[in-house]
């Protein structure tokens, strides 16, 4: 799978006119076609140049997706993955070398994904090593705050990150729990909730991370309010209903941000999964006082641990009702790790149906979890062992990718930050489809085929098309010149 990766290059960037740049209107109607596919050495290959020629009305038999580059809808921010402790301590028991490999894998724009977007926990999560915290017990004045344990591993991880994205990484940070002494069950794992009398101690808290971590050279872009806020976990977690997530925000947390200079710091709710969002978002954005604080909602794709499929109805009913306001994915993993299953395509193919179903439902940003693990889908310290798009066999010091990388990267490589998402509309069920237009004027199209059989199709723009095969088990992105 790796062999590919280095070799493959961007389209380079041509200049349209600010005619062409409003209407969508490439301006040579060039297609250049990458693919990742199943049981070929397909990985970001450039496998066909297409040229769109006249085509009026498509039959009905045939297989097409519809392309629009006039209507647009909302801007990309960022794709990326979150740069936790775990990953952090696994990086630093790779080689220089593999290092390197990593950063250039994650954030070079040319021989890379280009990832421009991530998160970082505030305090220990489950992928930690151990709990911690950064006051001592009872301190409610914060006057002992203290981030030396990230400055071992975490802090020098995410500043070469940085480096090799060229500084433009936006990073926004979460916290799972208070200290224990803060909560009601005195205890950081096992939900419970934030004492009252400590609600401005714990606003405080964001303030004093934020401006810790700019103090050493790490900008921090927005937080969100806290993770996975109904889950009691045998991990760091805190129980917060809609209503008193939004008493927070409203009465503490947005206004210290305020008062402390740090207003404009995205602020996100929820954090959590799709199945709940809209009751989240509707109490929380309902109230103006509150709602004048929140720059977004983010969500996870765990909804389906109680039985069910991803709740995509659930994400656009959020962007229907709250068009102001920012939808991010903020979280997803496949869960249960097993080495012998680094090369399942199924891995793969989940990114794809959710990324390509979570930007045609309104999301401007989306945030993979851990970029690199062991070998034990770890460090963990309950066990909670899961996939990263790249791991890290530290017995030998080996990088092993998963398709996760790459069905990331049909989107993360070639979507770019400030790009507008336009129609695109497939013609059959076989077929998932999404398109941006970028920055520079050119169209980006993601094609994603699930189906064991190859599918022919015309990919059709006003009046032209041109006509191409998806291969079984494969995604592709179509640049429009």
């Amino acid at each position: 799978m790796r062999k590919n990766f280095i070799s493959s290059i961007l389209i380079s960037c041509s200049f349209v006119t600010a005619a062409q740049q409003k209407t969508g209107q490439a301006s040579g109607g060039q297609v250049n076609v990458y693919v990742t596919a199943q049981n070929t050495d397909l990985r970001f290959s450039s496998t066909a140049t297409l040229r769109l020629t006249d085509k009026p009305q498509p039959i009905e038999t045939e297989t097409a997706i519809f392309v629009d580059p006039s209507k647009t809808f909302q801007t990309m921010v960022g794709i990326g993955g979150a740069l936790t402790d775990a990953a952090a301590e696994t990086f630093y028991k790779l080689p220089a070398s593999k290092q390197k490999e990593l950063l250039t894998a994650y954030y070079d724009r040319d021989k890379g994904i280009g990832y421009t977007f991530a998160r970082t926990n505030i305090q220990s999560c489950d992928f930690s090593s151990d709990t911690y915290s950064y006051v001592g017990d009872n301190d409610a004045e914060l006057k002992t705050f203290d981030i030396s344990h990230d400055k071992k591993y975490r802090i020098p991880f995410i500043k070469e990150a940085q480096k090799a994205a060229g500084g433009n990484l936006n990073l926004f940070v979460s916290p799972w729990s208070p200290p224990a002494w803060m909560k009601s069950n005195n205890d950081v794992l096992h939900g419970g909730k934030l004492k009252p009398e400590f609600r401005q101690s714990w606003a405080s808290f964001y303030v004093k991370f934020i401006k810790t971590y700019e103090k050493e050279g790490i900008p921090i872009w927005g937080l969100s309010v806290q993770n996975e806020p109904m889950a009691t976990q045998k991990w760091e977690s805190c129980i917060y209903t809609a209503e008193e997530e939004r008493d927070f925000v409203k009465n503490f947390l947005g206004p210290t941000l305020r008062k402390e200079g740090l207003g404009s710091k995205k602020l996100i709710i929820w954090d959590h999964n799709r199945d709940l969002l809209y009751q989240r978002a509707s109490i929380v954005l309902e109230d103006a006082d509150a709602a004048q604080f929140v720059w977004g909602i983010g969500f996870h794709w765990y909804e389906t641990w109680t039985g069910g499929g991803m709740q995509f109805e659930s994400t656009k009913r959020v962007s229907e009702a709250f068009p102001g306001k920012n939808l991010v994915f903020t979280e997803g993993c496949i869960e249960k790790f097993d080495f012998e299953r680094l090369n399942d395509w199924a891995l793969g193919e989940r990114y794809g149906l959710s990324m390509i179903n979570d930007f045609n439902s309104g999301t401007v940003a989306w945030t993979d979890w851990n970029i690199l693990l062991d070998e034990k889908g770890g460090p963990n310290h309950v066990g909670n062992f899961c996939f990263a798009p790249i791991h890290a066999n530290t017995r030998d010091g080996s990088l092993h990718y998963t398709n996760e990388y790459y069905y990331i990267g049909h989107f993360s490589k070639y979507i770019k930050p400030g790009a507008r998402r336009i129609i695109s509309s497939a013609s059959r069920d076989k077929l998932l489809t999404t398109a941006y237009l970028n920055p520079d004027g050119k169209i980006v199209v993601v094609v994603m085929n699930a189906t064991d059989a190859s599918v022919p199709y015309s990919l059709w723009i006003k009046g032209k098309a041109a006509a191409t095969t998806s291969l079984p088990h494969s995604i592709a992105t179509l640049i429009i010149d």
